[in-house]
């Protein structure tokens, strides 16, 4: 069955959005989140080319979860000396209750103690709980001419992936 993007729709009672690192026990329910998180893609008319999650997790420098089981988990990265959130995942099921915003403000505090100057990432422009989300929680288009050359490499990455098959833009948030 496929999620319901109707907002009126009545909602479960909020998940558990605690934060904490990812444990290698999380492997496999990371793995159903985001493969189930890609599948709103297809209700926006965008469709993904299929990925193992399972290597995004594996290379990324940090992971946090959201709850137990787990809700959602976000990866960061650190491109040109910022924090990058590579992916966002929160399960269809358990989304619009705060998780994912739970998730952006821990990437951004994590950043912050770790002395960066900002968070970047790579979105979706047009798609409702992509660019215009992130823009509600500070991130601003990033224009190319202020890209660093690591996140050049990351869209050229995406690129060859088969990811850019809707307009996609790079964001930022400053942390100062």
């Amino acid at each position: 069955m496929r999620p319901s993007t109707d907002v009126s729709e009545p909602l479960s009672p909020a998940p558990d959005t605690s934060i904490r690192p990812a444990l290698p026990s999380d492997a496999a329910r990371l793995r159903e989140v985001s493969l189930a998180a890609d599948t709103l893609f297809a209700t926006a008319g965008i469709e993904l080319p299929p990925d193992d999650p399972g290597e995004t997790l594996v290379t990324a420098g940090r992971v946090f979860v959201a709850g137990r089981p787990a809700a959602g988990f976000a990866v960061v990265t650190e491109l040109d000396g910022q924090a990058h959130l590579a992916q966002l995942a929160v399960h269809p099921d358990l989304g619009r209750r705060g998780t994912g915003s739970a998730l952006v403000e821990a990437v951004c505090a994590d950043a912050r103690e770790r002395g960066l100057a900002a968070v970047t990432l790579t979105t979706f422009r047009d798609v409702a709980w992509n660019a215009p989300w992130y823009a509600r929680r500070g991130f601003e288009e990033l224009p190319e001419s202020r890209w660093g050359p690591q996140l050049r490499a990351q869209w050229r990455v995406e690129e060859a992936a088969g990811i850019v098959v809707a307009p996609r833009i790079a964001m930022r948030r400053p942390l100062v």
